[in-house]
């Protein structure tokens, strides 16, 4: 899973060992590693460059040569696109005080929410929402989706997981 709980991690200024807390990470999931990521654009250029090979010494390789180019390198365009998309963050901090998402965007963008865990319900729309099994926690100033980037089966482990975080007495 494309997630992470912590309990007991290192406090902030001015919290005690009497304040546990507990961290729970959220990443989008990537399929190529990025020492994946030469090798695919390798084998991509040596697949593209097959047929290129029968029109050596031909003419017609170079209204080709173009295209087989233009597509490696449009390969490699979007496969940096979805790594620097892959840096986005979510990280959820429950303490007895607040419960706390901050989502860190790719571009370095903090956005924020806060409310006091008593008061946090956290809701799952199976239908009818954005997505399927569309995950939100409710609480404070307003309501916020978590785990966007999850597909439908691990928002739903996620909700069970985050509902007994917060029915946990043992953390407050």
């Amino acid at each position: 899973m494309p997630y992470h709980w912590s309990e007991n991690v290192p406090h902030s200024p001015g919290a005690g060992p009497d304040r546990p807390q507990v961290t729970l990470t959220l990443w989008p999931y990537r399929s190529l590693p990025p020492q994946g990521f030469v090798a695919f654009i390798a084998v991509t250029f040596v697949l593209l460059m097959v047929p290129v090979l029968g029109l050596l010494g031909q003419a017609a390789l170079w209204g080709m040569l173009p295209y087989v180019l233009g597509a490696l390198a449009l390969t490699w365009v979007l496969l940096r696109r979805s790594y620097r998309d892959g840096a986005l963050r979510e990280v959820l901090t429950i303490t007895d005080e607040a419960a706390r998402l901050v989502r860190i965007d790719p571009d370095g963008r903090e956005r924020s929410w806060e409310a006091n865990p008593y008061w946090v319900r956290v809701e799952m729309q199976e239908t009818g929402g954005p997505v399927e099994n569309y995950l939100t926690l409710h609480g404070g100033p307003r309501t916020v989706e978590i785990g966007a980037f999850l597909g439908p089966e691990e928002r739903v482990a996620l909700r069970n997981e985050l509902v007994a975080a917060f029915a946990n007495p043992a953390r407050r």
